[in-house]
């Protein structure tokens, strides 16, 4: 994966004129801040940012903050959108150590929807949490968490406990907290009540 590298600039204007004029200048306004130092209102040329953000790998990543010759990683923590076009208004940046331990959250996603039994039989997934909070070295947070429902059955669930996770991932909910699960859904209850009638 390619290194995601944000070229900013310090603003000298704050406040909601300060964030308006930098849009203006074609630019994003956003604000860094962590670690022992105080926050710094910054900017990014909107288009980079844009192109950073289709990648997928901007936000909740590590990325590199390159501000004239000095660097340092940071994580993209928020991103704000405008509610109409979807353009980028607003981004906070979070000073980090790339190997100290992150409390950071994840996309969950499921894999072999095909192999559950329960699904087959017209059983519905119920999912409990669509991102997991884990706590991972920054400069190693995973792109998702990937769940396998092969053999799931109707009215059994996946819990924090059965994922696979890195050695070095945690997650932050306790062991039997519920992920997912397979519940009965109108079609196979209806299923089930004409195979007892027959």
């Amino acid at each position: 994966m390619a290194e995601i590298v944000l070229d900013v600039e310090v603003r000298e204007r704050t406040g909601t004129g300060g964030a308006r004029a930098t849009r203006n200048d074609g630019k994003l306004p956003g604000v860094l801040y962590g670690g022992d130092k105080g926050p710094v209102p910054i900017a990014v040329n909107l288009n980079a940012f844009r192109k950073s953000l289709s990648t997928g790998k901007l936000n909740g990543h590590l990325v590199t903050l390159k501000y004239g010759e000095e660097t340092q990683k940071v994580i993209a923590k928020s991103i704000d959108f405008h509610p109409v076009t979807d353009v980028p208004v607003h981004f906070d940046l979070f000073r980090v150590d790339e190997h100290a331990k992150i409390r950071i959250s994840v996309p969950v996603h499921f894999k072999n929807h095909e192999l559950s039994p329960g699904l087959k039989k017209g059983g519905a997934l119920n999912v409990a949490f669509h991102e997991l909070e884990i706590q991972v070295p920054a400069d190693h947070i995973p792109e998702d968490i990937i769940i396998d429902l092969t053999g799931l059955e109707i009215g059994q669930s996946v819990h924090i406990s059965d994922l696979k996770l890195p050695s070095d991932v945690s997650p932050v909910a306790k062991g039997l907290t519920v992920v997912a699960s397979v519940t009965a859904s109108g079609a196979s209850k209806s299923s089930d009540a004409e195979g007892a009638e027959a």
